[in-house]
């Protein structure tokens, strides 16, 4: 499966990345444009987390673009955020509101294949390696790393903080990971919050079983922490290129925060 990417690692971490994905596979057609069904990525964030194979951990993301699919939804097409703004396990809007489809989306049978296409696979191999670690440590944690814009009206109010750290209102995790996730959060001068807008999700709130000894957590990065946003995004300036330099000192940070997670899972 060309479009799966795993690192394997033998540290008790895994990184997810479930929204760096831009291939529209067989169904690019369908979309009113490829930017409005690209735009939504979580844009470089497996550059951003690159580090993390050099601490041992086990990456593991998709290249299919979240509008095809979204492998951090649940599979059901329930809602994570009832009464909320969403989108869906196959999208019909962007995060702004606007229509992906230049027809109708897709009806059950087209949801249910591309939910065995790229759904299924994805958590098998992620379930794979939780089991893989688990026989290996007492204690695994599944960062689930994710990134968006600051400010997105139509999903929420103002500007969220550089840091949302979810898990599910302390459900998916140890407590103690969850403080010193935030620790490390508090200690850069960042603004941060936990379970507020973003409390996880499919992937944090089905594998978080902490009480089994798997600790999950979403990471959900707002954008200008690491790279410049325009006030009004079009096709000239979106996505930014993804700058090194600028990004270096979130990255820094958020090795500090995979080396806190390290250090849970191995005390």
């Amino acid at each position: 499966m060309s479009w799966l990417h795993v690192t394997q690692g033998q540290a008790p971490l895994i990184v997810a990345f479930p929204h760096v994905g831009t291939v529209l596979a067989d169904v690019g057609d369908h979309f009113r444009s490829t930017w409005l069904a690209q735009r939504d990525a979580d844009w470089w964030i497996d550059e951003l987390y690159a580090f993390a194979v050099e601490l041992g951990a086990t990456s593991i993301g998709t290249s299919i673009s979240r509008s095809v699919i979204d492998v951090g939804r649940d599979p059901s097409g329930a809602s994570l955020y009832p009464g909320q703004a969403t989108t869906g396990l196959c999208p019909l809007t962007t995060f702004d509101g606007e229509p992906l489809y230049q027809a109708a989306g897709p009806d059950e049978a087209e949801i249910a294949r591309r939910r065995e296409s790229w759904f299924a696979p994805y958590h098998a191999r992620l379930a794979a390696e939780i089991a893989r670690l688990r026989a290996d440590h007492p204690h695994v944690v599944v960062y689930d790393a994710h990134s968006i814009r600051s400010r997105i009206p139509y999903l929420f109010e103002g500007e969220l903080p550089i840091f949302n750290i979810g898990t599910n209102n302390g459900a998916t995790c140890d407590a103690e990971l969850s403080r010193a996730v935030e620790a490390v959060c508090a200690g850069s001068g960042h603004t941060r919050v936990v379970n507020g807008r973003f409390k996880g999700g499919w992937t944090t709130r089905h594998y978080g079983r902490p009480q089994e000894g798997v600790h999950a957590i979403q990471m959900e990065l707002a954008m200008r922490g690491y790279l410049d946003e325009p006030d009004a995004v079009d096709e000239t300036n979106w996505p930014p290129a993804f700058d090194v330099a600028r990004a270096a000192p979130l990255q820094s940070v958020l090795s500090d925060i995979l080396k806190a997670c390290l250090a849970f899972a191995t005390s």
